[in-house]
Protein backbone atom coordinates (compact mmCIF):
# COMPACT_ATOMS: atom_id res chain seq x y z
CA UNK A 1 0.00 0.00 0.00
CA UNK A 2 2.71 2.50 0.91
CA UNK A 3 4.69 1.46 -2.42
CA UNK A 4 1.66 2.21 -4.38
CA UNK A 5 0.78 5.27 -2.82
CA UNK A 6 4.46 6.10 -3.48
CA UNK A 7 4.55 5.52 -6.70
CA UNK A 8 1.31 7.52 -7.77
CA UNK A 9 2.18 10.47 -5.71
CA UNK A 10 5.81 10.48 -7.90
CA UNK A 11 3.49 9.94 -10.62
CA UNK A 12 1.63 13.34 -9.87
CA UNK A 13 4.48 15.32 -9.10
CA UNK A 14 6.33 14.44 -12.46
CA UNK A 15 2.76 15.25 -14.21
CA UNK A 16 2.49 18.36 -12.24
CA UNK A 17 6.30 19.06 -13.41
CA UNK A 18 5.12 18.62 -17.18
CA UNK A 19 1.97 20.69 -17.01
CA UNK A 20 3.48 23.93 -15.28
CA UNK A 21 6.27 23.96 -18.11
CA UNK A 22 4.96 27.87 -19.77
CA UNK A 23 4.81 27.93 -23.44
CA UNK A 24 6.69 29.97 -24.82
CA UNK A 25 5.43 33.67 -25.28
CA UNK A 26 6.49 36.77 -27.67
CA UNK A 27 5.57 40.39 -26.05
CA UNK A 28 4.63 43.05 -28.31
CA UNK A 29 3.63 46.83 -28.13
CA UNK A 30 1.28 48.71 -30.25
CA UNK A 31 1.16 52.83 -30.53
CA UNK A 32 4.59 54.14 -31.70
CA UNK A 33 3.34 55.05 -34.77
CA UNK A 34 2.71 58.54 -35.00
CA UNK A 35 -0.45 59.94 -35.72
CA UNK A 36 0.32 62.79 -37.46
CA UNK A 37 3.61 62.00 -39.15
CA UNK A 38 5.35 65.04 -37.62
CA UNK A 39 3.04 67.66 -39.29
CA UNK A 40 1.62 69.25 -36.13
CA UNK A 41 -1.38 71.18 -36.04
CA UNK A 42 -1.93 74.19 -38.15
CA UNK A 43 -5.45 75.43 -37.62
CA UNK A 44 -6.26 78.75 -35.53
CA UNK A 45 -9.06 77.96 -33.31
CA UNK A 46 -9.78 79.14 -29.76
CA UNK A 47 -8.19 76.99 -27.18
CA UNK A 48 -10.21 74.78 -25.10
CA UNK A 49 -9.12 72.53 -22.40
CA UNK A 50 -10.60 68.46 -22.24
CA UNK A 51 -10.41 65.88 -19.80
CA UNK A 52 -9.95 62.67 -21.51
CA UNK A 53 -11.63 59.75 -18.98
CA UNK A 54 -10.50 56.60 -18.96
CA UNK A 55 -10.46 54.57 -22.05
CA UNK A 56 -12.95 52.24 -21.62
CA UNK A 57 -11.98 48.73 -23.12
CA UNK A 58 -14.69 46.04 -24.48
CA UNK A 59 -13.85 43.11 -21.68
CA UNK A 60 -12.81 40.56 -24.05
CA UNK A 61 -9.98 43.19 -25.48
CA UNK A 62 -8.92 44.02 -22.13
CA UNK A 63 -5.60 43.18 -20.80
CA UNK A 64 -2.59 41.62 -22.41
CA UNK A 65 -4.29 39.14 -24.14
CA UNK A 66 -4.52 39.68 -28.26
CA UNK A 67 -8.33 39.03 -29.48
CA UNK A 68 -8.97 37.26 -32.97
CA UNK A 69 -12.71 36.61 -34.15
CA UNK A 70 -13.73 34.51 -37.06
CA UNK A 71 -17.69 35.31 -37.83
CA UNK A 72 -18.90 33.99 -34.31
CA UNK A 73 -15.80 32.19 -32.85
CA UNK A 74 -13.46 33.97 -30.59
CA UNK A 75 -10.31 33.16 -29.50
CA UNK A 76 -7.15 34.50 -28.19
CA UNK A 77 -3.75 33.70 -30.09
CA UNK A 78 -1.44 31.75 -28.81
CA UNK A 79 1.86 32.84 -27.71
CA UNK A 80 1.43 36.66 -28.14
CA UNK A 81 0.97 38.94 -25.59
CA UNK A 82 0.81 42.48 -25.07
CA UNK A 83 3.76 44.43 -23.16
CA UNK A 84 1.38 46.42 -20.99
CA UNK A 85 -2.86 45.80 -21.20
CA UNK A 86 -4.40 47.09 -24.17
CA UNK A 87 -6.17 49.82 -23.01
CA UNK A 88 -2.95 51.42 -21.25
CA UNK A 89 -1.26 51.38 -24.50
CA UNK A 90 -4.17 52.47 -26.46
CA UNK A 91 -4.50 55.43 -24.00
CA UNK A 92 -0.61 56.46 -23.98
CA UNK A 93 -0.92 56.57 -28.05
CA UNK A 94 -4.31 58.51 -27.97
CA UNK A 95 -2.49 61.09 -26.06
CA UNK A 96 0.52 61.45 -27.49
CA UNK A 97 -1.36 61.93 -30.73
CA UNK A 98 -3.37 65.31 -28.59
CA UNK A 99 0.34 66.26 -27.94
CA UNK A 100 1.71 66.01 -31.58
CA UNK A 101 -1.33 66.95 -33.50
CA UNK A 102 -3.74 69.20 -31.65
CA UNK A 103 -4.48 72.92 -32.85
CA UNK A 104 -7.60 73.47 -30.39
CA UNK A 105 -7.42 71.20 -27.56
CA UNK A 106 -4.99 71.07 -24.61
CA UNK A 107 -5.60 67.56 -22.40
CA UNK A 108 -6.21 69.08 -18.98
CA UNK A 109 -3.74 66.60 -16.67
CA UNK A 110 -5.78 68.53 -13.23
CA UNK A 111 -9.03 69.34 -12.09
CA UNK A 112 -11.80 70.55 -15.37
CA UNK A 113 -11.75 73.97 -15.92
CA UNK A 114 -14.75 75.87 -15.83
CA UNK A 115 -14.99 76.39 -19.41
CA UNK A 116 -13.61 72.70 -20.17
CA UNK A 117 -14.75 69.62 -21.81
CA UNK A 118 -15.37 66.09 -20.90
CA UNK A 119 -14.20 63.22 -23.29
CA UNK A 120 -15.01 59.88 -23.47
CA UNK A 121 -13.85 57.19 -25.33
CA UNK A 122 -15.54 53.62 -25.55
CA UNK A 123 -13.38 50.98 -27.13
CA UNK A 124 -16.08 48.54 -28.14
CA UNK A 125 -13.91 46.31 -31.03
CA UNK A 126 -10.27 46.01 -30.71
CA UNK A 127 -9.76 42.47 -32.45
CA UNK A 128 -7.85 41.09 -35.26
CA UNK A 129 -10.57 39.81 -37.73
CA UNK A 130 -10.49 36.96 -39.86
CA UNK A 131 -12.75 36.46 -42.87
CA UNK A 132 -11.96 32.53 -42.53
CA UNK A 133 -9.87 30.24 -40.57
CA UNK A 134 -6.17 31.08 -41.72
CA UNK A 135 -6.68 33.78 -44.01
CA UNK A 136 -5.01 37.46 -43.47
CA UNK A 137 -6.55 39.10 -40.73
CA UNK A 138 -6.99 42.74 -40.73
CA UNK A 139 -6.88 44.83 -37.20
CA UNK A 140 -10.35 46.22 -36.62
CA UNK A 141 -11.27 48.96 -34.14
CA UNK A 142 -14.50 50.63 -33.40
CA UNK A 143 -14.55 53.49 -31.39
CA UNK A 144 -17.75 55.77 -29.38
CA UNK A 145 -17.23 59.10 -28.86
CA UNK A 146 -18.80 61.43 -26.58
CA UNK A 147 -18.05 65.25 -25.64
CA UNK A 148 -19.65 66.18 -22.65
CA UNK A 149 -20.30 69.43 -20.14
CA UNK A 150 -18.11 67.98 -17.00
CA UNK A 151 -21.35 70.08 -14.77
CA UNK A 152 -24.18 68.06 -15.78
CA UNK A 153 -22.72 65.76 -18.52
CA UNK A 154 -25.09 67.23 -21.23
CA UNK A 155 -23.69 65.59 -24.52
CA UNK A 156 -22.33 68.37 -26.88
CA UNK A 157 -21.39 65.83 -29.59
CA UNK A 158 -21.25 61.94 -29.82
CA UNK A 159 -19.88 60.18 -32.77
CA UNK A 160 -18.43 56.23 -33.94
CA UNK A 161 -15.34 56.05 -35.53
CA UNK A 162 -14.49 52.63 -37.41
CA UNK A 163 -10.75 51.68 -38.74
CA UNK A 164 -9.33 48.63 -40.62
CA UNK A 165 -5.73 48.14 -41.71
CA UNK A 166 -5.07 44.43 -43.05
CA UNK A 167 -2.06 42.63 -41.82
CA UNK A 168 -1.15 42.17 -45.11
CA UNK A 169 -0.12 37.98 -43.70
CA UNK A 170 -0.79 35.49 -41.26
CA UNK A 171 2.02 36.07 -38.61
CA UNK A 172 2.04 38.00 -35.21
CA UNK A 173 4.35 40.43 -36.20
CA UNK A 174 2.52 41.24 -39.19
CA UNK A 175 -1.00 41.79 -37.39
CA UNK A 176 0.65 43.95 -34.27
CA UNK A 177 1.91 46.23 -37.31
CA UNK A 178 -1.43 46.47 -38.51
CA UNK A 179 -2.84 47.26 -34.83
CA UNK A 180 0.09 49.72 -34.81
CA UNK A 181 -1.22 51.29 -38.01
CA UNK A 182 -4.62 51.23 -37.00
CA UNK A 183 -4.44 52.75 -33.67
CA UNK A 184 -2.70 55.78 -34.69
CA UNK A 185 -5.11 56.66 -37.69
CA UNK A 186 -8.01 56.32 -34.43
CA UNK A 187 -5.90 58.28 -33.16
CA UNK A 188 -5.70 60.71 -35.42
CA UNK A 189 -9.26 60.90 -36.20
CA UNK A 190 -10.02 61.07 -32.34
CA UNK A 191 -8.03 64.08 -31.95
CA UNK A 192 -9.90 66.11 -35.75
CA UNK A 193 -13.30 65.27 -34.17
CA UNK A 194 -12.47 66.62 -30.45
CA UNK A 195 -10.61 69.56 -32.21
CA UNK A 196 -13.34 70.54 -34.08
CA UNK A 197 -16.42 69.62 -31.64
CA UNK A 198 -14.59 71.64 -29.01
CA UNK A 199 -13.49 74.85 -31.00
CA UNK A 200 -17.56 74.97 -32.18
CA UNK A 201 -18.48 74.76 -28.59
CA UNK A 202 -15.94 77.16 -27.33
CA UNK A 203 -17.62 79.93 -30.59
CA UNK A 204 -20.95 79.10 -29.05
CA UNK A 205 -20.64 79.66 -25.64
Amino acid sequence: MIAAAAVALAGGVSGCALLSTPDPVQLYRFGGASAFAGTGATSACPEVHVALRRVDFVEAARGDRVLAVTGAEAAYIKGARWVSPSEILFEEALRNAFLDGAACTVLSSGPIARDGLLLNVDVRRFEATYAAPGAVPDANIVVLLRLMQPGDRSIVAEDRISVSDSAGENRQSAIVAAFDRATAEVSRQIVVWTDQQASQAARGS
